[in-house]
This record gives C-alpha cells, structure tokens and sequence, in this order.
C-alpha cells in the first residue's frame, strides 16, 4: 500500500511527488491523460517557486529552460510605442539568489520534474483515472475508472479546478464566475520576422493581441480578446480566428500564424474551497482554488502548496510528527489563497484599465507581491513567539545568504537548508553548547541539523561544520547583532528566534511536534 496516492501530475501533484520521494516516503502519482501534454498554460516560475525548486535540485535545468531577461514591447493601434523590462529595478542581494521570474513554459516545468521524480525512483502513471474514494481511519481507497483500486495512507487531489476528488468530498468551491471576462490562449508557431527575444503585446481601444516567445523553442503563447460573430455569439478559438485576430490588432504584413498545439478559452473564475482536509484526503493547487491569470501566481501558489504540504505529511508517514500537525497545512495555505484570489482579481482590473493608456502594458502590475518572497504564516500554530529587531518573523522565509564553509568553500545558507530536515542556525560561540547538545535530540522526532555562523570551529557538529558570515549578510538579513539561535523549517520558514541560551525552547518546540492532535 502506498502511503500517499496523488491523484495529477501537474506542476502540483508532481511538486509534492518529490518532496515526498525524496523523503523516502512511498508515494504513487497518477493522471487520467494518456500521456504528458505539450502546453504552455502557466509561463513563469515566480523567485519562491524557484527557490522551492532549487531546493529539490533542479536550479541549473531551469535556468537553461527558460529566461529571466525577457522584454516587453508595447503597440497601440499597430504602432510601437515602448520597450520595458519590468524587472529592471530588481537587483540581486545576498538574501534572495532569484530576484526575477523565470518565463518558461508549464509543460517543461512538469517535464523537469518528472525527470527529478524518475530520479527518486517513481514514475507518473498515465491514463489512470479517478472516479470514486472511499476513506476510514486506516486509510483512503480509490477507485479508478477502469475498476481497478489503489489503497493509501493518505490521498492529496491535485486535479485541477473541477477537481472530482473535491466534489467526491462535498467541499463547497465558493466564488464567482465572470461571463464578460474572457480571453482567448493558445500555441502557435510563426512564420515571419518576429523578434523572438521579445513578448510582443498589440493593445487596441477595443482589444489586444499578445504573443510570448519561449527560449529553445519555436512555439510561442497567444493570449487575445475573443472574436464574436456578426449576431455577437462568442466564437471558438481556432488557428484562423487568432490569424484574424493577430492582422486586426498587429498589423504586421508577412506575419502568418501556423501550427496550434493548444487553443482554449479562459474565463474569469475566483473560487476557494471552504477546506483543504477532509479525514484523510486533502486538496491543493487548482482542487483548491482558482483565479485570474493576472500577476502568474496560479502554478506558483500550486506548487507552494505542495511544497507546504509535503515535510508535514512525511514527518507524519515516519512516525516523526503526530498528525495534528497536518491540520496546520489549511491554517497556512487556505489564508495565502484567500489573499491570492484578491490580489490576482485587483491587478486583473488594474491591467484592463492601464492597457488603454499607449505604452502601458502587462508590466503594469509586475510589483513585490507577485515574486512571492513575502509570503509567510506568522498566525500559525508552527510560528513561536520571538524575533530580533530588524529581522523576520517566525513564520517568515527564511533568508538566504553568501558564507564560507571552514575550508574557505563558498556555500550558502540555502544549501544547508535543503533537504528533509529542520536547520538550526547558531549565530555565535556562545551558541556552541546548544547546538552540539541539540544535535544528539532524541532520534524519534524531526531530523536536525546544526549550522554555526561565526562560532569558534566546528565544535562537534557533526559533519555540517561552521560557517563563516562573509560581509556579515547573514546576520544583516535576520537581523541579528549579538548571538542567537534560529531554527528554520524544512519549507525554509522560520520556526523560532531565541537567545544562545535558550537551547531547550527549541527542544520545545521540536517536542510539541510530536504532540500535536487535530482540532476540532
């Protein structure tokens, strides 16, 4: 019996394939296509989700799957008005190592990470299908469409906005739909001079026509206004409307649009699932929320919701953690979804607005929030009281920063970070004492391991060894002056801030995991 069955294979289900697999926990994934699709759909990477990816070892095949210096050009009514790059200003810090956004297509993303999850030992089983659940308190059986059965410690629905599993369950999906709100997507290959290094955006007083190009690849994204037939009915999506549509709002002669992979129509959907558990089945990604494409947040906010989701969910599986602390995962994630539907529904409303200004473009709502670094949970069960001035709170990300390993290696903090385990940071010598006592905790509960930043040598840690803060940026960035002890998640968010003395609140805190029981 798998210990956790999870049912689509997108950026989500495969997300927390990984963690999981990673972890040694036996996991299954399967997906009712027949076979990995080839579609854009989501094009970008936000710097969390890159950091969360990096973390599971795929920085380096990212980077040269897509690009982070894309340009956007600006029509109005066929004329070039402007050349921007929204991220212009984004400079990179010692604390943040993906200050901008990656554009590259979902279906490479889910491809890199089907490669990473082959690597754990697990693969996808396509064209399996869910049709029914059944759970007790043993555990969850699932019934495909076939007749077959999977039985599972747990089940996590990664299936997509009309997700069976959520209507299965009976969990409301509350919210609205928008019949005015719709925009046509597709991919599409171009015969012509296109510049491809560019995203293209042809805005009109009465609608729009944008093409993003994709590095490595001859098929770009067209998003456009719909196309209505003379009596006003909608039509649907097809090669020869967006060839229509890209000469009306273009105007570029010698431009022919040619092979469409993909062609769908998007409506403005805002809806949250009112809970993400029942029993033993959760729901994450799209199962558990929807909303506009504006500011790229949906496979981002999917794939933090795996990322979220998984240690907890293993720690459990190893007998590690009792399982009330899986009912934290609804506490953190439904109230970042909540903010998410506002905030992509607010920057939907300012875009429409700002295209009809010459020059302004999607860029318009290209701000802080949508790189994800501020996302926290500082309400949560999991988020100890205390913090130093200056730095973040539990509950925060937890930075990165630029150190020296005793031999002079560079390495940074979020190396130490990755991987199962909590990460104890000792800012100090004064720190040593706690951190080698802690690091001898009691084997049963979460895995630990000890860091020492500016500490007097290695001090019987293991083979983690010491760290040297370089420029001081690591204790610049957790706003440390003096010593200190900062115990970090395995999601890389801050657990508790403490003084070099207060080594047994951290073994507190690990303890109190283990006690942890579900609320009511």
């Amino acid at each position: 019996m798998a210990s956790v069955l999870i049912v689509g294979a997108g950026p989500t289900g495969l997300t927390l394939a990984c963690t999981l697999a990673r972890q040694g926990t036996a996991v299954r994934i399967i997906d009712r296509s027949a076979e990995p699709h080839r579609i854009s759909r989501g094009k970008g990477l936000n710097p969390r989700s890159l950091e969360v990816l990096a973390d599971l070892g795929l920085a380096e095949r990212l980077a040269g799957a897509g690009r982070t210096d894309l340009v956007f050009r600006k029509y109005f009514a066929g004329e070039h008005i402007s050349d921007s790059d929204p991220f212009a200003d984004v400079l990179a810090t010692p604390d943040v190592p993906y200050p901008r956004s990656l554009t590259v297509p979902q279906w490479r993303v889910e491809e890199l990470l089907r490669e990473r999850l082959a690597e754990f030992g697990v693969r996808v089983e396509y064209g399996a299908e869910f049709a029914a659940l059944t759970q007790d308190e043993q555990g969850v059986t699932v019934t495909l469409a076939d007749g077959g059965r999977i039985e599972a410690g747990y089940l996590v629905g990664c299936d997509g906005a009309g997700s069976r599993i959520r209507k299965q369950l009976g969990v409301a999906f509350e919210g609205t739909t928008d019949p005015e709100q719709v925009m046509f997507c597709g991919d599409v290959e171009v015969d012509g001079e296109l510049d491809p290094t560019l995203w293209h955006q042809w805005f009109d007083t009465d609608g729009a026509v944008l093409l993003c190009p994709f590095e490595g690849s001859p098929v770009w994204q067209i998003q456009a206004t719909p196309e209505f037939a003379a009596d006003g009915t909608m039509l649907e999506p097809t090669l020869e409307g967006f060839q229509r549509l890209f000469d009306k709002y273009a105007r570029v002669p010698g431009i022919r649009l040619r092979n469409a992979t993909w062609l769908s129509t998007w409506r403005a959907n805002i809806r949250i699932a009112d809970r993400y558990r029942v029993g033993r089945v959760f729901l994450a990604g799209d199962a558990a929320h929807v909303h506009p494409f504006a500011g790229g947040l949906g496979m981002n906010t999917g794939i933090q919701d795996a990322w979220n989701l998984g240690w907890k969910l293993a720690l459990v599986l190893a007998g590690r953690a009792a399982p009330g602390l899986l009912d934290s995962y609804q506490e953190e994630r439904l109230p970042i979804a909540a903010w998410t539907l506002d905030f992509s529904s607010s920057a939907l409303a300012r875009v429409m607005a700002a295209v009809s200004v010459p020059g302004v473009g999607v860029e318009s709502i290209a701000t802080p929030d949508t790189r994800g670094l501020g996302i926290g949970y500082p309400w949560s069960r999991l988020a100890a009281d205390g913090s130093f001035d200056g730095g973040p709170r539990p509950g925060e990300r937890a930075p990165d920063a630029p150190c020296h390993d005793a031999d002079g290696r560079p390495v940074r903090l979020f190396e130490r970070f990755a991987g199962d385990h909590f990460t104890l940071l000792g800012f100090g010598a004064a720190t040593l004492p706690a951190l080698a006592g802690l690091s001898a905790a009691d084997a049963g509960g979460p895995a630990l391991r000890p860091v020492a930043v500016d500490a007097a040598g290695p001090g019987g840690l293991g083979d983690t060894g010491g760290l040297s803060d370089t420029g001081g940026h690591a204790r610049r960035a957790y706003g440390i002056t003096g010593d200190a002890l900062v115990l970090v998640r395995p999601d890389n968010h801050i657990a508790l801030s403490v003084p070099p003395e207060a080594g047994q609140l951290v073994r507190d805190y690990l303890a109190r995991l283990g006690e942890q029981r579900p609320q009511p």
